[in-house]
């Protein structure tokens, strides 16, 4: 597996962005005001060139509460079908930009903002990407090579397929 640590190669960051692209569900942690952490699927709907991704919420959600209080957050995206697993950290703010909105707006979003992007209750939630990290694991096969090279020269597999690890 190659193995990229804290690349800033803009293909590394091209190829984080197919990936989460690709995937677009995540899981969003931000931290209560407790200090624990809280987990919630998100649908990622934008990712722009400059490493920021973009969501829509809800000003009321706790989601919201917490990053007033705590910027901080991460996103968690998993294809096991094509196993690919990517998770990125960074800060997290949320404004009103009714342009945006209807930039980034689908009829899907109706079910929950029936107002459409005018809706009081829609907020942006922004995520500026400092830290980022992806795996791109071979198949089956390739892991069992690997063992079958493990057991013969008595040495550990390295990492298999392809990492890198940005920021």
């Amino acid at each position: 597996m190659t193995d990229r640590t804290l690349a800033s190669n803009s293909g590394d960051w091209a190829k984080l962005g197919e990936l989460i692209r690709g995937i677009r569900l995540g899981l969003l942690t931000t931290v209560d005001r407790e200090g624990r952490f809280h987990t919630r699927p998100v649908q990622t709907l934008q990712l722009q060139a400059d490493r920021t991704l973009w969501f829509f919420t809800d000003w009321n959600s706790a989601k919201a509460d917490e990053l007033h209080h705590d910027q901080r957050v991460s996103l968690g995206y998993a294809d096991p079908g094509r196993n690919v697993y990517v998770a990125v950290s960074g800060s997290g703010r949320l404004l009103r930009d009714v342009q945006k909105a209807k930039e980034l707006w689908s009829v899907e979003q109706l079910a929950y903002y029936p107002a459409g992007p005018d809706d009081e209750r829609l907020a942006l939630l922004c995520v500026v990407i400092e830290r980022a990290e992806y795996w791109i694991a071979p198949g089956r096969a390739s892991y069992l090579l690997a063992a079958a090279i493990a057991v013969a020269t008595a040495t550990p597999a390295a990492v298999i397929g392809e990492n890198a690890k940005l920021g």
